[in-house]
């Protein structure tokens, strides 16, 4: 039995193959938590897959999320019982659902969750995210309790960004697992 299990949690429409996450999972074996609806995400049925997948683990959960991922984590962490069984999260380019132009197309996951997480987690934001201004990550990563990484001008920090396996995120998540 390993100490962690890592739980990747992609955002809004999956994370393709040339994604660090899928990358993670293929070379890791991390386990990523599956959705009914990538398309129309229902705030209350992936908060249901996550706890699920919480529940489901054999050692402490490691939770890996990006963009809404990171939304989910946060709302998760609010109404669990089960916040004991997760070691710590690694959290993405959180995306802005709280927008005036995501609002329409995410409408259940607005207001975002502002609650300390209950373990120990990293924020990990873009200068020149287009999916969220590096401000609203800051003030996320504070009411959070997340420590803050500032990745530069990276994009949303997806596929796009050209990341490849993303060696210093996951030197970041080995922090995280070893603490």
């Amino acid at each position: 039995m390993q100490a962690c299990q890592v739980l990747l949690l992609p955002g809004w429409e999956n994370s393709g193959p040339t994604h660090w996450q899928s990358r993670w999972e293929a070379a890791h074996g991390y386990v990523r938590v599956q959705q009914h609806d990538w398309e129309r995400p229902l705030r209350g049925d992936w908060l249901m897959q996550l706890e699920e997948a919480v529940l489901g683990c054999t050692a402490q959960a490691v939770l890996v999320a990006h963009s809404l991922g990171c939304i989910q984590v946060a709302a998760w962490a609010a109404t669990s019982r089960n916040t004991g069984r997760v070691r710590a999260a690694l959290l993405v380019a959180p995306g802005d659902v709280e927008r005036e132009a995501l609002r329409p197309l995410l409408p259940s996951w607005s207001p975002i969750e502002r609650k300390r997480l209950p373990f120990s987690s990293i924020l990990v934001a873009s200068r020149d995210d287009p999916y969220c201004a590096f401000e609203k990550a800051q003030g996320l990563a504070a009411d959070w309790g997340a420590k803050l990484v500032d990745a530069g001008p990276a994009g949303h920090l997806n596929a796009d960004s050209n990341l490849g396996t993303w060696p210093a995120g996951h030197a970041l998540l080995q922090g995280l697992m070893a603490q």
